[in-house]
């Protein structure tokens, strides 16, 4: 814990690296590191405390065991949950894209979901060169509104359709060739890579700089995900979920059973 006025993470976990330089998150619900509600509120809180620091130049989010996370939590996308859990991720998603601190996201091994988007949130994406990145949410029967905004902006739109309406793995270093991700890192070597990373291009300039620059470079991105994310939201709560192909794809999920659509208007 961090502070004496720090929530207590149960999902997480968090210390400090660089000598206070660097905010270290960790997503500690392993094996798959599945973002709940709490892990949402969890995350929002270590964002506003390693921010209040002022010596702290960079944050890193990685995932605890083999995996970065395997997404939102599927029970939380049921049609009586999920009027509630989708707007907490939209707004933990725009909290990491609005951090006055630079953020890096950790990737190895599967990232996917909203594990992915929170990943694309961050100023960075650094990956293992075994990581896996998908956005499923279409075998599902939904669609995953943070990827929709984002991944246009960071690829070609061309691209960013076959991945949303694909729904297949993407490779780390394919992912790297469009833009989505910043650095591959070899087998074992990504600490390695993003210690030398923050000492190259952080270590040596001023944090409170950096905020203000961060601010600047992130103005554009964070303005287009809040123009554009209530209407998608919308869109998802309202009319997807009035559907009973997106009610039949959670539902089949959580049985461990191939949907039956009905491809009804």
């Amino acid at each position: 814990m961090i502070g004496s006025n720090s929530m207590a993470f149960e999902l997480l976990k968090i210390k400090m690296s660089q000598v206070g330089q660097v905010g270290e998150i960790t997503l500690a619900s392993p094996p798959g590191n599945v973002i709940t509600a709490r892990m949402m509120l969890e995350l929002e809180s270590a964002l506003m405390e390693l921010q209040a620091k002022p010596e702290c130049k960079l944050i890193t989010i990685e995932g605890e065991g083999k995996h970065f996370s395997f997404g939102a939590s599927v029970e939380e996308h049921k049609p009586e949950l999920v009027d509630d859990m989708l707007p907490g991720f939209h707004r933990l998603c725009g909290k990491i894209l609005e951090s006055h601190v630079p953020t890096l996201a950790k990737v190895k091994g599967v990232c996917l979901g909203g594990g992915f988007e929170v990943a694309m949130a961050c100023t960075y994406l650094f990956a293992d060169e075994k990581a896996k990145f998908a956005v499923p949410e279409i075998q599902l029967g939904v669609f995953p509104p943070v990827a929709c905004v984002l991944l246009p902006l960071k690829m070609s739109e061309v691209l960013a359709n076959r991945v949303i309406l694909g729904g297949e793995q993407w490779d780390a270093n394919t992912l790297h060739q469009y833009g989505v991700v910043n650095q591959v890192a070899g087998a074992g070597a990504l600490d390695e890579m993003v210690n030398k990373f923050f000492e190259n291009e952080f270590a040596k300039k001023s944090s409170q700089s950096l905020r203000y620059a961060h601010r600047a470079c992130r103005y554009v991105l964070t303005e287009l995900y809040k123009k554009h994310i209530g209407s998608l939201e919308r869109l998802y709560l309202n009319e997807l979920m009035a559907t009973s192909d997106a009610k039949e794809g959670i539902q089949a999920f959580l049985e461990k059973r191939e949907p039956k659509w009905k491809d009804a208007h």
